[in-house]
C-alpha cells in the first residue's frame, strides 16, 4: 500500500464522516501515535484505564491473519473484512499507526484485531509485508493464514518466503485473496490464480483444493462496486470458516503463554500480552515468567482480551495481563508465562533441521560445526552455535541431526519448532527432538576456544591463498 493510495482511503472514510477526533481515554492522558487528526492509543498500553466492556464466550475461537509480499493489500483487507463483518470498523490508520508505518504507507510492527461471522470469533493478525523477527511472531499465534496476492502483480519474493514460514512454522490451512481485482484483467486474475496454487502445492499444501476469492479489499473501504468489494468479503469469510477447522485447545493442562509485548502503566503495573497456548488463566492466579536466564515471580491482577474484561482466558485467546509488583525491565518478549515451577529453561537442544536449497530461498552454502546463527522459536529470538555430529558440515537440502548451544537459557520444550536465520535470511528450519543437560561454563569455555581456533586456521589459509 503506497503512501498516495493511503491518502485516497482517508479521503474516502473523511468524507463519510468515520475519521475525526477521538477524546482521551476517561480523560486521562495517556501516550498516544497522531496523524491525519486520529489519537491512536497503544495497543494494551491503555486498556486497563478504559471503561471496562465485558467479553462474550459464545461461539468457537479461532486465530487468523494476514500473509503475503509487501503493499499487496493485507492491511487494507484488515480493514475491509472489519468493515464488513461484526466488529469495530478499524481504518486502515488504526492499523498501520506508527510514524515508521504512515511515512512509508507498509505495516512493520504486527496488529490484532476481532471480528465474528455467525459461525465463529476471530483473532485477526495483521503481518508486516517484511519477513522479520515481528512477521515470524505474527504467523506464529495462528491457527490459518489469508495469503494476500495483489493480482497485478502475482507472486513475488515475499509471497514465497512468507509462505515457507507458515509452513515450518506448522500451519496447515491457508486461504487466499487474490486482491486488486478491479486493477487487474480476468485473465490475469487466472494467471495469478494458478502461481498460487502452484507455489502452495510446491511447499507442501493442498494447493489444487485450498480456496481462492478474488476481490478488492480497497473498493470495500470506498462502498463501490458491490461484486469485487463486500460480496468478495463474505465469500472470504465463508471460506475461512468453512476451510479452517476449529482448533481443539489443551484446556486441562498447566497454563503456557510466549510473550509478545511488555508494557508499563504508571501506578497500576506491568502489561504482558501474547497467545495463550494452553492451560487456563484467571484473576489472582501466581505466576512465574521464565527465559534469559531469569525467573520472576508474579500475581495477575487484570484480565482483557481485545480491551474487554473476562473472568478467565483459555487455550487460543490473545490477552493482555496485568502483573504485580513487576518492573518492566524485568521482563521482555519471548520470555515464557506460567504456573510456578513449571517452566524450566535450556541451553543444549539436540535438533533436527532442514537446510533450505537456493531455489527455496536459502542461502546456498553448506553451514558447519561451530558457525553462528539466529533461532527464532515462540516469540524468541536467541544467538546459538551449532555443532553438527560426526561430521564437519552440512549441505543445502539435507534433513540432518545437528545440536544447538543457546547462547542464553531460555524455556524450550520438546517438539517445538524454530527457524534459522543467518544475515537476514532464513537458511533452515527445525524441531527439538531432545533437551540436552545445560552446559556448564567448563564446556562454554572449551566451546568457544575451538571457534577461535578455528577462526585463526581460516584466516591463516585465507593469508596463504593471496600470497
Amino acid at each position: 500500500m503506497t503512501v498516495s493510495s493511503m491518502r485516497v482511503i482517508y479521503s474516502s472514510l473523511r468524507i463519510g464522516g468515520l475519521v475525526k477526533n477521538t477524546p482521551l481515554l476517561g480523560g486521562i492522558r495517556i501516550h498516544s501515535r497522531k496523524n491525519l487528526n486520529v489519537h491512536l492509543p497503544t495497543c494494551y498500553q491503555c486498556c486497563f484505564y478504559a471503561t471496562k466492556e465485558v467479553f462474550k464466550r459464545d461461539k468457537p475461537h479461532c486465530n487468523v491473519g494476514t500473509i503475503g509480499h509487501v503493499d499487496h493489500g493485507k492491511t487494507t483487507l484488515t480493514a475491509a473484512i472489519t468493515k464488513r463483518k461484526l466488529a469495530k470498523f478499524k481504518k486502515y490508520d488504526e492499523i498501520d499507526n506508527a510514524p515508521e508505518e504512515k511515512a512509508r504507507g507498509i505495516t512493520i510492527k504486527i496488529y490484532n484485531v476481532e471480528y465474528s461471522t455467525e459461525n465463529r470469533h476471530y483473532g485477526h493478525t495483521d503481518c508486516p509485508g517484511h519477513a522479520d523477527y515481528n512477521m515470524i511472531t505474527g504467523t506464529s499465534q495462528m491457527d490459518g493464514a489469508i495469503l494476500v496476492v495483489a493480482g497485478t502483480d502475482g507472486v513475488m519474493p515475499q509471497t514465497r518466503e512468507h509462505i515457507l514460514l507458515a509452513k515450518q512454522i506448522g500451519i496447515k490451512h491457508v486461504v487466499v485473496f487474490i486482491n486488486k481485482a478491479d486493477a487487474a484483467d480476468s485473465e490475469m486474475l487466472e494467471l495469478v490464480e494458478l502461481e498460487c496454487r502452484e507455489l502452495l502445492t510446491e511447499m507442501g499444501f493442498d494447493g489444487e483444493n485450498i480456496p481462492v476469492v478474488s476481490g478488492s479489499a480497497l473498493e470495500v473501504l470506498k462502498g463501490n462496486n458491490e461484486e469485487i468489494g463486500t460480496k468478495s468479503i463474505d465469500r472470504l469469510l465463508e471460506a475461512i470458516d468453512t476451510y479452517i477447522p476449529t482448533p481443539v485447545r489443551e484446556l486441562d493442562k498447566p497454563p503456557v503463554m510466549p510473550l509478545e509485548t511488555v508494557y508499563h502503566i504508571a501506578g497500576r503495573g506491568t502489561v504482558v500480552s501474547g497467545r495463550l497456548e494452553r492451560g487456563k488463566l484467571k484473576k489472582g492466579d501466581e505466576v512465574e515468567l521464565v527465559g534469559y536466564g531469569k525467573r520472576v515471580k508474579s500475581v495477575v491482577t487484570g484480565v482483557e482480551i481485545f480491551h474487554k474484561t473476562l473472568d478467565e482466558v483459555q487455550a487460543g485467546d490473545k490477552c493482555g495481563l496485568l502483573l504485580r509488583g513487576v518492573k518492566k525491565d524485568d521482563v521482555r518478549r519471548g520470555m515464557f508465562l506460567g504456573k510456578p515451577k513449571t517452566l524450566s529453561m535450556h541451553n543444549n537442544l539436540e535438533t533436527k533441521v532442514y537446510l533450505m536449497t537456493k531455489e527455496e530461498g536459502g542461502k546456498g552454502k553448506p553451514i558447519s560445526t561451530y558457525m553462528k546463527f539466529e533461532i527464532f522459536s515462540k516469540g524468541w529470538e536467541v544467538s546459538a552455535i551449532a555443532m553438527i555430529p560426526d561430521k564437519e558440515m552440512a549441505m543445502p537440502g539435507d534433513d540432518t541431526l545437528i545440536n544447538l548451544r543457546l547462547l542464553k537459557d531460555m524455556a524450550v520444550e520438546e517438539g517445538q519448532r524454530f527457524s534459522i536465520r543467518h544475515i537476514k535470511r532464513t537458511i533452515g528450519t527445525g524441531i527439538v527432538s531432545r533437551i540436552k543437560e545445560n552446559m556448564t561454563q567448563e564446556e562454554w569455555e572449551d566451546i568457544s576456544l575451538s571457534r577461535e581456533k578455528r577462526e585463526k586456521r581460516q584466516i591463516q589459509a585465507k593469508y596463504k591463498k593471496k600470497k
